[in-house]
């Protein structure tokens, strides 16, 4: 309750100033002339830094951006993410080719290799079937597919990705794995049957056959070290590593690499000087890193997702030729399964955090930055609650038909729905949050259907994007069309037709470019006539 008297007192010191129509007049006057200031930026995208926030669905967005606001004392509907300054924004059809709702390393996949493909399979067609090694060791033809940061690699470039997943997990392992199955992380969970028809591990696969990639950040240890070996964090704890090969990964990918440098904690990290390091690996935690608002509490120190995009970034653009990096903030998607709404939000403004770090560090001159989600969630945002209530409370508007309050938050599925049960099992009610501190760490929405997990959403997920070719990023497109635009921008790939064989000074009026300068000008002129009456 301490939590809402406080949002309820800077709410009301927020907004207090009469916001009347000379008010919003000027706030749309603004974002006019802002919007018509904006051209379209045909140079080549020397640089890509592709953000995706899992299962970061529209209202998760919008909640975040009130959530952000309000920490800082704000009413928070009027904040603006980082991305949400981006001249460019388009939806995405997150479906797979044999589910309606998909999992994240299909949609991982159709991002970064410009094919859709079965739900659990990673960096393969939909050829391939799931858990069937045979569907790709008898050489199906383009069964097996590059990526983005292939691509890149393959046009010079220095890569990396970021995660606050294990490494090994759906959506970073799209980037470099090709596997039946998304749950192969280590060799002890690929079935031997398997192993003797020639699946590897993904961890493995990005050992051994992506040696190239400059910066790998996230978690994921036990994947890496032998059962012999302790963890290096929660070794005491009589924690080791998973696999069963009795490999050291970490040992094997330093292994032949100068300047490479293998970090565990947050001081190592820290000490990591980019202009000395070519390589860097970062695994932070056995598993996957900690949610954001419970990194303070590790023992060992975590990075932020912002500081990691910033050292990798550091790190690549050193590279004359450019660089591809992919960050992901994957823990969006693990809270919305815990339906602990509190964790997803603080995860979005980390990664809101992120993206803003990528601004400051590069140009909109060279570099394309995309933010977009692999898919959704069953998570709502509704009601009426007032202007500047808690985004975590409940409606202050009014009650539900049996006299209860309910949450401005909530999920269709889930284990949220559990303690619903229960209190309608103990008292005939749903549960009562007018003495429930809705900002407790661990706090779970309330949901309709219970689940163990809460599920994915089928819904379509925003994309936006800044600088060269941004403009493509536009209208609702297969998710799919992510990689192609990108390859089309970045000049990735072997299409004749791309940013770098287009002229971006043709005086052609019949371009693009001419057409909108043209319907600028119209629009400016009645614009201007509009305010001059």
């Amino acid at each position: 309750m301490f939590c809402f008297v406080l949002l309820t007192v800077a709410y009301l010191s927020v907004v207090a100033t009469a916001q009347d129509a000379a008010y919003w007049n000027r706030v749309g006057q603004d974002t006019l002339d802002r919007v018509l200031a904006v051209d379209q930026n045909q140079g080549v995208a020397k640089n890509v830094v592709l953000f995706i926030g899992d299962g970061m669905n529209t209202a998760t967005i919008t909640a975040s951006r009130i959530y952000r606001g309000q920490l800082a004392g704000r009413s928070g509907e009027d904040d603006v993410l980082s991305w949400e300054t981006f001249p460019n924004v388009g939806l995405m059809k997150t479906y797979n080719t044999n589910h309606q709702v998909p999992d994240s390393a299909s949609t991982a996949t159709a991002i970064v290799t410009g094919v859709k493909s079965k739900f659990g399979t990673v960096g393969v067609d939909d050829r391939v079937q799931r858990g069937q090694c045979s569907s790709i060791s008898e050489g199906v033809e383009g069964g097996q597919l590059d990526s983005l940061l292939v691509l890149a690699h393959m046009e010079g470039k220095a890569t990396g990705f970021v995660s606050t997943a294990r490494v090994s997990h759906a959506t970073p392992a799209s980037l470099y794995a090709h596997s039946v199955d998304r749950n192969w992380e280590g060799d002890y969970e690929v079935p031997a049957d398997q192993l003797a028809l020639g699946c590897t591990d993904i961890a493995s696969q990005l050992v051994y056959n992506n040696s190239f990639i400059n910066v790998i950040l996230g978690g994921g240890r036990r994947v890496f070290l032998p059962t012999s070996e302790p963890d290096p964090e929660y070794g005491p704890d009589g924690v080791t590593g998973r696999r069963t090969d009795g490999k050291d990964l970490t040992q094997v990918w330093q292994s032949g690499k100068e300047s490479a440098i293998y970090v565990w904690n947050k001081t190592a990290f820290n000490d990591v000087d980019p202009s000395s390091t070519d390589f860097l690996l970062g695994l932070f935690e056995p598993s996957h890193m900690r949610y954001d608002n419970d990194r303070p509490n590790d023992r060992a120190g975590e990075p932020s997702l912002a500081e990691m995009t910033t050292k990798a970034i550091e790190i690549l653009q050193k590279d004359e030729n450019g660089f591809f990096l992919l960050v992901e903030a994957a823990r969006i998607d693990h809270a919305h399964h815990d339906t602990v709404a509190k964790d997803a939000l603080s995860d979005t403004v980390a990664l809101d955090a992120a993206v803003a770090a990528a601004i400051d560090l590069t140009s909109t001159e060279d570099t394309l930055i995309i933010v977009t989600a692999d898919h959704g969630h069953t998570f709502s945002f509704g009601g009426y609650p007032t202007r500047g209530n808690p985004i975590l409370g409940f409606d202050d508007y009014w009650n539900g038909t049996d006299g209860l309050p309910y949450l401005t938050l909530s999920y269709a599925n889930g284990p949220g729905a559990e303690k619903v049960v229960e209190s309608y099992n103990r008292t005939g009610k749903r549960p009562n949050h007018l003495d429930t501190d809705t900002y407790a760490d661990g706090f779970m929405q309330d949901a309709i259907a219970p689940l163990s997990e809460e599920t994915h959403g089928g819904q379509d997920v925003s994309v936006h994007a800044s600088g060269p070719w941004s403009h493509l990023f536009c209208g609702v497109r297969e998710q799919n069309y992510i990689a192609h635009a990108v390859r089309f921008a970045a000049c990735y790939g072997d299409r004749v037709d791309n940013a770098c064989t287009r002229d971006s000074n043709d005086a052609n009026t019949s371009s693009p470019l001419s057409i909108k300068l043209i319907c600028l000008a119209v629009i400016t002129a009645i614009a201007g006539h509009v305010i001059n009456r």
